[in-house]
């Protein structure tokens, strides 16, 4: 009975029907698993339900996204933390939302589209923080968002009161075409307003350093 056991614990990753040996064979997997469950999975549970090791599962991951997207096929893998499901891919929202009979865009207004573009690259992010960039009260902007299920609370920050930290859903990424947080576009004039801080940093820097030097050059 103890041999038996053993057997079975040093091949956890092996299934009636599918040896998970390989990436791909772990993507043909996880694709079955995601698409029964209808929800998103935690990368855990997957390694749970699979009982394969957590690099397969992870490389078996990336080979079904890289699988789902190079194919023109009309679903995606997409992966928020440790969350991963399977949506449609943004060309075909449109005719899921029709068959479902959904909205195909959720009416933002422009300071609410605001705070939400601020809190998906600046995330996690405290609201006194938001206000602080936008210089107005942010409090119905992220009810609504919240409400709309794009925005939600990941957690507490560790200062005095311990505000709530916001956060960007899976159902923002579905909304916006996205297979993850990475996949948001880079803001433009970023690399631009950083050489300029970089430059002005400098000349503080140097500025402060002149009275040291000429009084050095006295002595």
């Amino acid at each position: 009975m103890n041999d038996q056991q053993n057997k079975t614990a040093e091949e956890p990753h092996e299934q009636q029907g599918i040896t998970l040996a390989t990436p791909e064979d772990c993507a043909c997997a996880i694709e079955c698993v995601l698409f029964l469950a209808g929800r998103p999975i935690d990368i855990a549970e997957l390694q749970k339900v699979l009982r394969a090791p957590a690099d397969l599962i992870l490389e078996g991951i990336s080979a079904l996204a890289q699988s789902l997207e190079n194919g023109r096929r009309g679903i995606r893998l997409q992966r928020a933390g440790s969350l991963v499901q399977l949506v449609t891919a943004p060309e075909t929202a449109a005719f899921a939302a029709s068959i479902l009979g959904m909205p195909t865009h959720a009416k933002l207004t422009v300071a609410t589209l605001e705070t939400l573009s601020i809190i998906a690259y600046r995330q996690p992010i405290t609201r006194s923080q938001l206000e602080m960039i936008r210089g107005v009260n942010c409090e119905r902007a992220v009810t609504s968002l919240a409400q709309y299920g794009l925005v939600m609370e990941v957690g507490r920050a560790a200062t005095v009161g311990r505000p709530i930290l916001y956060g960007t859903t899976l159902e923002f990424l579905q909304r916006f075409g996205l297979t993850s947080i990475d996949s948001l576009p880079a803001p433009e004039g970023v690399d631009e307003l950083e050489e300029r801080r970089r430059k002005d940093a400098a000349s503080i820097r140097q500025a402060a350093l002149l009275p040291e030097s000429a009084e050095q050059q006295t002595q």
